[in-house]
């Protein structure tokens, strides 16, 4: 078991700022590290998305922003006629960070989308 809780953090979104100042209360209640990670900076890897994904229980497209310009003009008219399996959306929020929903928090083998910021708890 590690003592630190990470989380992908995007510090100009509310709801993820909402998230990391939970999570820090929680850290701070429980005695753990938190690791910031600004993944727009810092884009995940493929296989550290899909680790994240296998630890939330979610497929990506869960985890996609489909509101997001991006999505609408390269990938939604593609997933909706079926061309996008699981892999190729876990590249393009790859190459896409801002395709990411915010904040995910991941603690040992869990992780989880604090939206709310309560959910944070969901990890413990």
């Amino acid at each position: 078991m590690d003592n630190k809780i990470i989380i992908w953090h995007n510090p100009r979104c509310r709801k993820s700022r909402e998230g990391l100042k939970k999570t820090e209360e929680i850290a701070r209640e429980k005695n753990l590290e938190v690791e910031v990670r600004k993944y727009l900076d810092n884009p995940p890897s493929v296989e550290e998305l899909k680790s994240v994904f296998k630890k939330m229980n979610k497929k990506p497209i869960e985890i996609v922003r489909t509101k997001e310009a991006i999505w609408k003009e390269k990938y939604k008219e593609d997933f909706k006629a079926g061309k996008l399996d699981d892999e190729q959306i876990i590249i393009a929020m790859h190459e896409n960070p801002k395709l990411i929903e915010r904040p995910i928090v991941i603690f040992n083998d869990k992780a989880i989308l604090a939206r709310p910021a309560e959910k944070v708890l969901e990890l413990f």
